[in-house]
């Protein structure tokens, strides 16, 4: 198996950062965002492209017209969407590696249309965030080609392992354990504020040091608030995915269903410019101070 025109369908953080870690590695990359038609965001995102030798498509149709890898990287909430659209003109015989943060459900839903068009889907759990590992970043891939594709993948530097030949096994694995990371996060901001708050913040934590010594609780508060404020509308998507694996569990999503509302309600006050000029190296005081004014 050999890939040598990639596909990239977002080109937001997730797509640039593989768009340029893959670009060395084959012949041709594209890329098409459905922003490519927001002239607001039209000449920086295409800019970027260009310096980083991407070529940016104006359709999906364009994008897939001679990739023999198509690679998904959009919100969790238009996983199935994008496969959808892509079943469209997508080529027999084509890879479509989806790096979406989706429930099993909504992989296999995904799986089933790629298939039907006569391409191949494998579906992939990030299992870290991307930003600090670039495409190193691990990764679980499932589906009936799983194998095949990982070896290319590390061939490129990737860090990917099949676990399964089915869809649905590697995203329960990702969205299991995303209940419990966005829930820590979910935690530590409404904990910490609250303590803040009362003036205890210094006795919660030294509390949380001794039962737990082998976490620096505040490093680790200020690392979840930071990126609960760089990423909550992406993380939030991604929780409400997380509460479909729960429901398609058999069992009512209350804690994911509470993580997702508290990271959108983070999202949703970073969207509004509350902490624009706070440094991303700032202590996690700095981040619960603003939220406390805002009350």
């Amino acid at each position: 198996m050999k890939f040598e025109h990639i596909g990239i369908v977002g080109y937001g953080e997730v797509g640039r950062i593989f768009a340029a870690g893959l670009r060395p590695a084959v012949a041709f990359m594209r890329t098409w965002d459905a922003k490519f038609a927001d002239t607001a965001a039209n000449a920086a995102m295409l800019d970027h492209a260009g310096q980083a030798g991407v070529t940016a498509c104006n359709s999906m149709q364009a994008l897939c017209a001679d990739s023999e890898l198509v690679v998904s990287a959009v919100t969790a909430a238009n996983t199935l969407v994008v496969a959808q659209e892509a079943a469209r003109c997508i080529r027999a015989g084509t890879i479509f590696l989806d790096l979406n943060s989706a429930s099993p459900g909504t992989k296999q839903a995904a799986a089933r249309v790629i298939d039907a068009a006569g391409a191949h889907y494998i579906e992939a759990g990030v299992m870290a965030s991307v930003p600090p590992h670039g495409i190193r970043v691990p990764m679980l891939l499932g589906g009936p080609h799983a194998v095949a594709v990982g070896a290319v993948l590390n061939a490129w530097g990737m860090d990917a392992r099949a676990v399964s030949d089915q869809v649905g096994i590697a995203s329960a694995i990702k969205m299991c354990r995303s209940v419990m990371i966005k829930g820590l996060e979910a935690l530590v901001i409404e904990s910490y504020a609250s303590a803040r708050a009362y003036g205890v913040e210094d006795h919660v934590l030294s509390s949380l040091q001794e039962t737990f010594p082998g976490i620096d609780w505040q490093q680790q508060g200020a690392y979840f608030f930071s990126r609960v404020v760089q990423h909550g509308q992406r993380r939030a998507g991604e929780m409400r995915e997380a509460a479909h694996t729960v429901r398609e569990a058999g069992f009512e999503p209350t804690m994911a269903t509470a993580i997702a509302d508290k990271q959108q309600w983070v999202a949703d006050r970073a969207r509004g410019g509350s902490f624009a000029d706070i440094d991303k190296a700032a202590t996690w005081q700095h981040y619960a101070d603003r939220l406390l004014g805002m009350r």
